[in-house]
């Protein structure tokens, strides 16, 4: 089991005080926020590939890097990072070769139910007002995608307006970055 694993490992990081070398506060060094997919791939080469060391950016991710409201919780955490931890920069990097975007909501949804998810709840949930293959779909091109992210958050009526709000794409086999909106 990983997790066993993992909490072994963790008290001899802590028992050997290897966190001091991170230590730092909770106000990034950039005065940024980095809103990033979950990618593994991108979990090392990103922060490498930009320099970002540890306490320089506040790091926000899921699956894609896509917001679709304005309030969704991507957008209230980029709005605190701004308001309470000085944030004063937010950059939406996205992927090449994402998952989200060739997302089949169909064998998702059909996936759920083999993983022991009732269609009823499915149901109950359409039923509901909530579109699971609207909630769930990906994107056709991550450019696309980007600037919609970075779009929404431009337009926020909560964000003030010095922020700037950059969008990126970078390649996780090189750690090419290109912008896609500046």
């Amino acid at each position: 089991m990983y997790l066993e694993k993992m909490l072994k490992y963790n008290e001899q990081f802590v028992a050997n005080k290897k966190y001091e070398k991170y230590e730092t506060d909770s106000i990034p060094n950039k005065r940024m926020v980095v809103f990033t997919c979950m990618e593994s791939r991108l979990v090392e080469l990103l922060p490498k590939a930009l320099n970002i060391q540890n306490g320089d950016v506040k790091m926000v991710k899921n699956a894609g890097a896509i917001i679709r409201k304005p309030f969704d919780s991507i957008m209230k955490s980029i709005l605190v990072a701004i308001y309470e931890l000085q944030a004063e920069e937010v950059t939406v990097i996205g992927h090449h070769d994402c998952g989200m975007s060739h997302v089949d909501t169909d064998h998702l949804l059909e996936t759920m139910t083999e993983k022991g998810v009732k269609q009823e709840t499915l149901d109950t949930l359409q039923h509901g007002g909530i579109n699971l293959h609207e909630e769930f779909h990906g994107f056709d091109t991550v450019e696309q995608s980007i600037r919609q992210s970075v779009q929404i958050i431009r337009n926020h009526p909560l964000l003030p307006k010095h922020v700037k709000v950059h969008g990126l794409v970078i390649d996780p086999s090189t750690g090419k970055v290109d912008v896609v909106s500046d």
